[in-house]
């Protein structure tokens, strides 16, 4: 119940009590906080590669598939690859055991009227490029009218979210526990880079990964990292796995 009442100074407040969602989402980030080693790794991607395969073949792609070519089935190709490599990362702890699991779930965080929620993408590794961009674009849907399920969002070994489609330029994702790794994207921005001793113009996206340091190294981490923008800026590595 929604109250409204003066302030030690007479000023007017408003007491209003957390919705089952937002307060689930308190506790989740705060058993993250206070359970987990967390750190941070940071790079930066270069989006040209993949925003030129996107524009060459965008309206070829939507008129097969019924779909819109976005930037996140790249970057769920990216990490599922970076994970097969790093299997820490898709792992979790439970208890003094450690969980690898053999399988790729990864959340793609979401924004609703009612928060952010984390809907699944069960096995995503068989999944194309169309699949993905498919089940992302009924997911949003479905964060928009309420109707996604709990199985939807239940699960997952590894998270990826957006605050690039806010602005956000570079933060510190929040693990998802258990989970031990979650990739944050940010926005893509013009800034001058040095290639091959020149300075020109490139569309760049700061990236940032954390991660459980009590599972993975930083090792493991950085160059997990590595992984997925090697990946990016270079998309055929997405189809010939290397």
């Amino acid at each position: 119940m929604n109250t409204v009442a003066p302030d030690a100074l007479g000023r007017l407040e408003q007491r209003v009590p957390m919705t089952r969602l937002r307060a689930r989402v308190a506790e989740r980030l705060l058993m993250a906080k206070n359970t987990t080693a967390m750190l941070t790794t940071f790079n930066e991607i270069n989006m040209k590669p993949v925003m030129d395969l996107r524009a060459r073949y965008k309206d070829e792609f939507e008129k097969k598939h019924g779909v819109r070519l976005g930037f996140m089935g790249f970057f769920v190709k990216a990490v599922v690859e970076a994970l097969k490599r790093y299997p820490a990362v898709n792992g979790s702890i439970d208890g003094n055991d450690i969980i690898y699991h053999s399988y790729y779930d990864i959340g793609v965080a979401v924004s609703s009227p009612r928060g952010l929620v984390v809907p699944i993408l069960r096995d995503a590794d068989q999944m194309s490029l169309a699949e993905i961009e498919r089940t992302i674009g009924g997911f949003g849907q479905k964060a928009k009218d309420g109707s996604l399920t709990v199985e939807e969002m239940t699960g997952g070994t590894f998270t990826i979210t957006n605050g690039g489609v806010f602005g956000s330029l570079m933060s510190t994702p929040i693990l998802n526990p258990p989970q031990s790794g979650i990739l944050g994207m940010h926005a893509t921005k013009d800034r001058p880079v040095a290639e091959n001793g020149q300075v020109v113009i490139r569309p760049m996206m700061y990236v940032a990964h954390s991660y459980d340091h009590r599972i993975i190294d930083g090792r493991e981490a950085v160059t997990f990292l590595v992984t997925v923008k090697e990946c990016i800026e270079d998309p055929a590595r997405l189809v010939l796995s290397v």
